[in-house]
């Protein structure tokens, strides 16, 4: 069911240099700021930047003071860029209309997340979607440590695969000035893709690095970027429906970010407790109503788990920050190579279900 009944399909992640990525981890480390100082801070931030300049907007309700735009210089150097920015920041308090139904343990907002596991990799996601963001993440790696020196921080991934093989790998990274495409390409494959690939893949496989020709131009000074444009690469890659909401930059009284972590929580435990090889949740609600309007779970059967759900987890916004300790500052590093499938996060847990 769901995914596995394409013939083909086709998954991306990108660098932490890219623009829209920058800008959630700009977003989620103001976040994280806001939580260190106040767990019941409530915040939403956007980031907007590119060509050299960032803004910075949102509403925050907290005790805690915090320097957006040192957070977003500081940010910004750590990724790896150099140049100058020049940044303004509108941070606003929460709606009182808002406030009226979170005061009371509402959602924040109305909407549909949905959360889904799969037995076919040990991340409990699409190999495709973990292969995509590994290649992500190789690139960083061998940018950070000096392993290829040419490297820059901005960059994309992407993988296709065709009735369950691996048909195409897409490496486009931006790169020093004055670098060969035959040095790139030949770095590319044999540091950053071969080792990720099996020796039939490796044989079979079409591989892509930077089809243009050139990637010189990147970041901010190339592209604008935009807090929560990536949602599917945050997600599961277009392969599972998402709800529309993003989830960098805002506290977890938005349910389109709890809401979604708790989907994946509950969908992750039913498959890692044997109610099937995989599992779509989904729930729904209305702002400023704790209890969901909807909660419903399937397996890759069709069967109805919904029943089970409802027995074991707690959908109720209140309930579900306690239970997955969302108060905390733990949000910057969900900022780059997706949301699910690292294992020191709390929805990422595994536990008995009766």
């Amino acid at each position: 069911m769901f995914y596995k009944h394409c013939n083909n399909y086709t998954v991306e992640s990108v660098t932490s240099g890219h623009p829209d990525k920058i800008c959630d981890q700009i977003s989620d480390s103001i976040l994280d700021a806001y939580l260190a100082k106040d767990p019941m801070s409530r915040v939403a931030v956007e980031t907007f930047g590119g060509h050299g300049r960032l803004t910075i907007g949102g509403e925050v309700t907290s005790k805690g003071k915090v320097d957006c735009e040192k957070i977003a210089r500081k940010i910004y150097k750590e990724i790896g860029y150099g140049d100058k920015l020049e940044i303004s920041a509108h941070v606003v308090t929460q709606s009182p209309d808002i406030a009226i139904g979170v005061d009371k343990g509402g959602a924040g907002d109305q909407g549909i997340m949905y959360g889904f596991a799969t037995d076919e990799t040990s991340e409990f996601l699409p190999k495709g979607v973990v292969l995509a963001h590994k290649l992500a993440e190789r690139l960083e790696e061998a940018r950070r440590n000096g392993e290829i020196k040419w490297l820059r921080p901005d960059g994309k991934t992407q993988v296709t695969y065709q009735n369950g093989k691996l048909y195409t790998v897409l490496v486009s990274t931006q790169h020093a000035p004055k670098i060969s495409q035959e040095e790139i390409k030949k770095e590319i494959t044999e540091k950053i893709i071969n080792p990720l690939l099996s020796e039939e893949e490796k044989r079979t496989t079409k591989i892509l690095i930077n089809p243009t020709g050139q990637f010189v131009t990147g970041g901010f000074e190339s592209d604008t970027g935009l807090t929560g444009r990536k949602i599917m690469v945050d997600t599961y890659g277009g392969l599972i429906p998402h709800g529309g909401g993003c989830f960098s930059g805002k506290d977890s009284t938005k349910v389109d970010r709890s809401g979604a972590y708790m989907a994946r929580y509950v969908a992750k435990n039913l498959v890692a407790n044997g109610y099937g090889k995989e599992a779509l949740v989904s729930v729904a609600y209305a702002i400023g109503m704790a209890e969901p309007l909807m909660i419903e779970a399937i397996n890759e059967k069709g069967e109805d788990l919904s029943k089970i759900v409802r027995k074991n987890f707690d959908f109720r916004p209140l309930a579900i920050i306690e239970h997955l300790g969302l108060r905390n500052p733990i949000f910057r590093q969900t900022a780059t190579y997706g949301h699910f499938g690292k294992e020191n996060l709390p929805w990422e847990k595994i536990e008995k279900m009766k």
